[in-house]
């Protein structure tokens, strides 16, 4: 196999074609927070071992997306696109475009239907591709106990195991479930085989949690679950011996950012009542809570009288405003966690300890948080932030 030198040679590809049957416009809908697309994305270039990220597609609204989140576009022809255009008939398209301009070691491919992976998932499947000197790779989840069957004409035969002498499950050979997720092999294999897989085969193990991929509209709220536990147990340790002020942001924090306008020129919001539990609950635990606001609006007035907690709105410049409380009130900044989830919160977050967002947040702010709170503006971010700085974890 060819040994890597060059962390530049080696290119994630994920295909994402437009015209999705079973869920319309499956690749880019909005999945915990932000596109589907977008998980893989940023977890291929969070990888530390993937170098330039390409998008293949036929798709504008695709392409878009894909650029946003930081991916190039490789633009596939129509006749790569249709229903039985197969994955690999993408891929080799996309490598001749790439290797028009760079060397190519080896292909990390992605499905952007697999989003419950982590980073670390593709760095340590690239190691044990290596470890192994294997020719291709893939991920698998192992699953023991499963008793598959197969229909014969009108007559179903046991497939995985004997029925007649079904034996303990724990006498059972454990099986190897493909699960989408990962697949690494090189571009010359690619070529001798036309797939994904050839010559010597290695998988890497994932849990089973990490296997489920969207099909169909019955396989969001699993994988969205499965998720935000993910998301949940990556988060750094927070706890009150780290922080001794929280400040939130309101509009696209305590609401989804959006605005009631009535024919009298009032405004109204949506806020969650799950934040205002989680208020209580911190506050009763001692922790020192306010709200600054640019805005001026008594809509963000009566919410913090509401839930009794100080608010300071008309704040030009966050981050200033942030610092001069903190020296006079004599508060270390590194100590400070602020919720923010838009451009004009990333100031004051590079001045925090602790800089924090919504799950669908500013994706420039995401990259620039310290957590990643697993709900959406107005979907109970505060709620999540309690049960953070509540876990366990040490």
């Amino acid at each position: 196999m060819t040994q890597i030198q060059d962390k530049k040679r080696v290119i994630a590809i994920i295909p994402a074609r437009g015209g999705s049957k079973s869920i319309p416009q499956k690749n880019i809908f909005s999945f915990c927070g932000k596109p589907l697309l977008a998980w893989s994305i940023e977890q291929a270039k969070q990888s530390e071992c993937v170098g330039e990220v390409y998008v293949s597609t036929n798709d504008a609204g695709i392409a878009q997306v894909a650029q946003a989140y930081g991916a190039q576009i490789i633009w596939r022809p129509e006749e790569l696109s249709g229903d039985t255009a197969s994955s690999e008939t993408a891929i080799e398209h996309a490598l001749q475009q790439i290797e028009q301009t760079q060397k190519v070691d080896l292909v990390v491919f992605l499905q952007a239907t697999s989003p419950v992976r982590l980073k670390t998932d593709i760095d340590l499947a690239m190691r044990h591709f290596h470890a192994l000197q294997a020719d291709s790779l893939f991920s698998a989840a192992e699953v023991t106990d499963f008793c598959l069957w197969k229909k014969a004409d009108d007559r179903f035969e046991s497939f995985s195991f004997d029925y007649q002498a079904r034996g303990q499950r724990q006498t059972r050979p454990p099986l190897y479930l493909e699960n989408g997720s990962i697949y690494i092999f090189s571009p010359g294999a690619l070529r001798q085989y036309h797939n994904r897989l050839g010559g010597k085969i290695t998988a890497f193990l994932m849990p089973r949690e990490r296997s489920f991929e969207i099909d169909t509209a019955e396989d969001i709220p699993v994988c969205a679950h499965f998720l935000r536990r993910m998301l949940a147990a990556s988060q750094p340790a927070v706890t009150a011996r780290d922080v001794d002020l929280l400040v939130y942001d309101f509009d696209g924090v305590m609401t989804d950012n959006k605005v009631i306008v009535q024919q009298d020129g009032l405004e109204a919001v949506a806020a969650n009542r799950g934040d205002g539990l989680a208020v209580a609950l911190l506050k009763k635990q001692g922790w020192r809570q306010m709200i600054v606001s640019t805005e001026t609006n008594p809509v963000v007035a009566k919410r913090a009288q509401k839930i009794e907690i100080p608010v300071y709105q008309s704040v030009g410049d966050k981050k200033q405003w942030v610092m001069d409380y903190c020296a006079r009130e004599k508060i270390d900044l590194s100590r400070v966690l602020y919720v923010g989830n838009d451009l004009n919160d990333l100031a004051v977050m590079s001045v925090v300890g602790w800089p924090a967002c919504p799950l669908d947040a500013h994706p420039v702010v995401k990259d620039s948080a310290r957590i990643v709170l697993n709900r959406r503006g107005g979907d109970g971010v505060i709620r999540a932030l309690y049960d953070v700085l509540n876990s366990k974890k040490e």
